[in-house]
């Protein structure tokens, strides 16, 4: 079975994340998608809560795989399988952060990284943004899957 390993905080898990998901599968068998719990960041909700949100999206699909780690990504490649990693990029800053980061990726594991490109019309969705719009009051039910 091949296994793709999505990684992210996913604080929240957008529209954009859900594109990743939805093609991940068309390469894919399985996706792990990895909730990461990162000392450096402050999240708007827990690990725990992420967590279930996306495992609610995917209840019917058992595909998809959704856990929380700590860590290394590789390492969590590692444990559930994964022969790649899967991004999402949305921009030339986001190919430069995700070339250099890959290129870490294999010479610390041998685990390549596939990068799929931001749909059209996705390529502004963040959870930066939701969250930010979301701190002024705004409605960004749009932004969410």
């Amino acid at each position: 079975m091949k296994t793709g390993l999505f990684a992210g905080t996913f604080d929240p898990f957008t529209i954009g994340h859900a594109s990743v998901v939805r093609r991940a599968l068309l390469l894919f068998d399985r996706v792990v998608v990895g909730v990461g719990v990162n000392d450096a960041k402050h999240p708007e909700a827990s690990a725990q809560q992420r967590v279930e949100a996306i495992r609610k999206l995917y209840a019917d699909d058992d595909r998809v795989e959704v856990v929380a780690y700590s860590g290394l990504t590789v390492d969590l490649a590692r444990e559930c399988g994964a022969a790649f990693i899967v991004k999402g990029v949305r921009s030339v800053r986001d190919y430069e952060n995700e070339r250099e980061q890959a290129d870490v990726n294999r010479r610390l594991s041998g685990i390549d990284t596939v990068l799929l490109l931001a749909e059209p019309g996705l390529e502004s969705v963040s959870s930066t943004t939701v969250r930010s719009l979301r701190s002024f009051g705004r409605d960004v039910t749009e932004f969410l899957p």
